[in-house]
């Protein structure tokens, strides 16, 4: 029998020891990577697997414009974004006539990351946000000449 038997079990420097058996450190980083990119896969689906989770948002174009647009006032949105959505204000980003896509816009105005005040499905729904959107997407820039600085 081996003498040396024993020290297989002590970690060296550059393993680890699971067991009686030795792990060098390539293979229990190997073995991290591929535990790690299957998590990665996970959380950012590939296509075939995003269609099978379909987004539950409603479809931008059912919304309503002219009711986005009177909510849009009544809601104090154009406080921050200016009343043609065009930014603005206290600093509001421009929304109109290019907003980001309506998943992004429900989930910002219920969890917002900047200072914009989070408005929960108690305040406004989900169907006026669409509303909301719809207007967004219809409204036009405004007429440069209506702008005092560019008419100088």
């Amino acid at each position: 029998m081996n003498q040396n038997h024993g020290e297989r079990l002590k970690p060296l420097a550059s393993g680890v020891v699971v067991g009686s058996f030795y792990r060098p450190p390539v293979i229990i980083g190997l073995a991290a990577a591929i535990i790690v990119a299957g998590l990665v896969v996970q959380a950012h689906p590939s296509g075939a697997q995003r269609k099978e989770k379909a987004p539950k948002s409603v479809e931008p174009a059912s919304g309503n414009p002219e009711n986005g647009k009177r909510l849009f006032l009544k809601d104090g949105c154009y406080e921050c974004h200016g009343s043609a959505a065009q930014g603005g204000g206290y600093n509001g980003p421009r929304l109109a006539p290019d907003p980001p896509p309506l998943e992004f816009i429900l989930s910002y105005v219920r969890k917002p990351t900047g200072e914009m005040p989070p408005y929960t499905a108690k305040v406004i729904s989900d169907k006026d946000l669409t509303d909301i959107y719809a207007f967004l997407k219809s409204a036009p820039p405004p007429d440069p000449k209506s702008m005092p600085a560019l008419n100088k």
